[in-house]
């Protein structure tokens, strides 16, 4: 078991079948995902579970940039979002109706409510993004993605998530891409991984976990890579996002108010603009920006 805090992802491959794998745990970076709210048991598991699993998927990025997986519903669970970058670093937050009673033990598939998606973003640093949106399918955020890989990627995939108020972690089986295995061989090795509890998920480094599940036929594991958590907010975005809210709704409320902030969903991070810096910001008092919308 580890005994240090540990934000790792490994890979590994079996070089006797066509299929790869990935392995990550994250205690120290979920630790800091979680204090920022006062998540609800059921909503910290699931969001856990979707930052493990943008861990996972986000290795594959072929380009520098970056990978957002975001679930949105209609209930009580409004929205899920966990991005992942090419320069390993990642991030989560959800949004909740924060009256609600969520320790009733209702699923997340109850949570969400009617008509919720699962849409997942790629992000380049340079060039145009792409985004897939489809209905959810699966009771679990593992059953959800591992029906979007078959179905969007044509890819078998196998997909195990867990997360606990002290850690997030996830185990991933992949046929490579372009190559054919036996139905027996994937059986074998996704009956193997079925076995893994979500203690064992959260508590095992890969490399106690990959001898426990496969030491019969043991994978070959590569050097692992640290995942750290890093927020991308900065006050340029938020100027942004005031410009694009317009000078006249900005105006009344710094008229109202004396200044407005906007906290990062993310981080915590407080950003506060007052009447100077929204002046700076349109480039006129705020006697004419309310004025343009009383006449």
């Amino acid at each position: 078991m580890t005994t240090q805090p540990a934000n790792l992802r490994t890979r590994f491959i079996f070089d006797n079948q066509p299929v790869r794998g990935l392995h990550v745990q994250l205690q120290s970076v979920w630790q800091h995902i979680v204090q920022r709210k006062p998540y609800p048991a059921a909503i910290r598991s699931a969001l856990g579970e979707l930052l493990s699993a943008g861990a996972l998927l986000s290795s594959n990025l072929k380009l520098p940039g970056k990978l957002i997986l975001q679930i949105q519903g209609q209930g009580d669970l409004k929205m899920l979002v966990a991005e992942t970058d090419s320069n390993h670093s990642c991030r989560a937050t959800a949004r909740w109706n924060e009256q609600a009673n969520l320790d009733d033990g209702r699923s997340l598939i109850e949570l969400l409510g009617e008509n919720a998606v699962f849409g997942i973003t790629l992000q380049p640093n340079e060039g145009e993004p792409w985004q897939g949106i489809v209905p959810l399918e699966g009771s679990s955020i593992a059953e959800m993605l591992s029906a979007y890989m078959r179905r969007s990627e044509q890819l078998d995939t196998h997909i195990s998530l867990a997360a606990s108020e002290h850690a997030a972690a996830g185990l991933l089986l992949q046929r490579l891409p372009e190559q054919q295995i036996d139905a027996d061989a994937w059986t074998y090795y996704t009956t193997l991984a079925d076995t893994v509890t979500p203690q064992e998920l959260i508590e095992l480094d890969a490399q106690h976990l990959l001898y426990r599940l496969f030491h019969e036929t043991p994978p070959r594991v590569f050097e692992p890579e640290q995942i750290e958590f890093a927020c991308t907010c900065s006050r340029g975005k938020v100027s942004d996002m005031l410009l694009l809210l317009g000078g006249q709704e900005v105006g009344n409320i710094v008229a109202e108010q004396g200044s407005i902030a906007i906290n990062c969903d993310f981080c915590g991070e407080k950003y506060v603009f007052d009447d100077t810096d929204v002046q700076a910001l349109f480039g006129m008092e705020i006697e004419a920006m309310t004025g343009q919308q009383l006449q």
